[in-house]
């Protein structure tokens, strides 16, 4: 159980760095790596920038 949560852990900070650093919705990829774990890594990379429609 310690295990699991440690990679869900590791995954939630790699994903809030990958999605800072592509200008990407963090709480969303936070929650998605909760949520699905290591799976939620790959796809951030394919995450889009967030845009302000002002």
């Amino acid at each position: 159980m310690v295990i699991l949560f440690i990679i869900s852990l590791i995954s939630m900070v790699l994903c809030f760095y990958v999605a800072k650093y592509r200008h990407a919705n963090k709480t969303l990829w936070v929650l998605a790596a909760l949520l699905i774990g290591p799976l939620a890594i790959p796809f951030v990379f394919f995450s889009k920038p967030v845009t302000s429609h002002s």
